[in-house]
C-alpha cells in the first residue's frame, strides 16, 4: 500500500510539474533549460522558408546533434549530403565529405552571437543576445533572441519551447531569408565520453585554416 501511494504521489508530482512548465513563459522555460541542460543529443530537420520574390530554395536537410556546454558539439548533416560541424571547446572543424576537406577556425570567433551559441555556448546568453517573449504559436511558447554583435549574420533568432525543451528555431539572416529547424528525440544530459568531441582529421583530407 505504501509503495502504491508513493508511486501515485510521484506520478501526480510529475504531472503537476509538467503542467506548471507548460504554463511558464518562454523566457522562464528557456532559462531553466540553459541552467539545467549541460549536455544533450537528438535529431533535427532544417528547411528554408521561401519568400514571394525568392528564387530556388535549398533542399531540406536532416541529421543529428550532440553537445556539451560550453562550446563542445557535433552537428552532423546526413541528408541531402554529408557534412560535419564539430567543436572541442577551442576549435571548430567543418568537414565536407564529398570534397574531403576540413576547414578550421577558432571557436570563439565562430560562436559569438550565432545560433550555435544559444544551444551550445555558455550560460551567459544575455551578454550576446537581447531576449524577449514572442507569444504562443503552433502549440509552442516562443522567445526572440536579437544578437547584440553588429557582425552577426543573423537579424533575429526565435526559439519555440514546449515543457522546457526547445522544439524549433527560426533563423532570419541579414538578407531576409529564414531557416526553420525542428528538433526531435531531444535527450537532456545523456552520458558522454571525455573524448567524444575530439576531432580526428580524416585520412587524406585537405585542411584549410581560417
Amino acid at each position: 500500500m505504501r509503495f502504491l501511494l508513493t508511486k501515485t504521489t510521484a506520478v501526480l508530482a510529475l504531472s503537476l510539474a509538467c503542467a506548471g512548465m507548460a504554463h511558464a513563459t518562454a523566457l522562464d522555460q528557456f532559462k531553466t533549460f540553459v541552467s539545467g541542460t549541460k549536455a544533450a543529443r537528438g535529431e533535427f530537420t532544417q528547411r528554408q522558408v521561401k519568400k514571394a520574390d525568392a528564387g530556388k530554395v535549398a533542399a531540406p536537410s536532416s541529421g543529428t546533434f550532440v553537445f556539451a556546454r560550453p562550446g563542445k558539439f557535433i552537428w552532423t548533416y546526413v541528408k541531402p549530403y554529408e557534412q560535419l560541424l564539430q567543436a572541442d571547446g577551442e576549435q571548430l572543424y567543418i568537414y565536407d565529405k564529398d570534397l574531403n576537406q576540413v576547414t578550421t577556425r577558432k571557436l570563439g570567433d565562430a560562436l559569438g552571437s550565432s545560433p550555435a551559441a544559444i544551444l551550445f555556448g555558455s550560460n551567459d546568453l544575455e551578454k550576446n543576445f537581447t531576449l524577449s517573449e514572442a507569444g504562443t504559436r503552433d502549440g509552442l511558447e516562443w522567445l526572440n533572441a536579437l544578437p547584440k554583435g553588429k557582425d552577426s549574420q543573423f537579424e533575429q533568432i526565435s526559439i519555440g519551447l514546449r515543457n522546457g525543451t526547445p522544439e524549433a528555431m527560426e533563423l532570419r539572416d541579414a538578407f531576409g531569408q529564414t531557416s526553420v529547424l525542428a528538433f526531435k528525440k531531444f535527450e537532456k544530459n545523456p552520458p558522454l565520453t571525455a573524448t567524444q568531441f575530439k576531432f580526428v582529421i580524416p585520412k587524406g583530407a585537405d585542411v584549410v585554416n581560417n
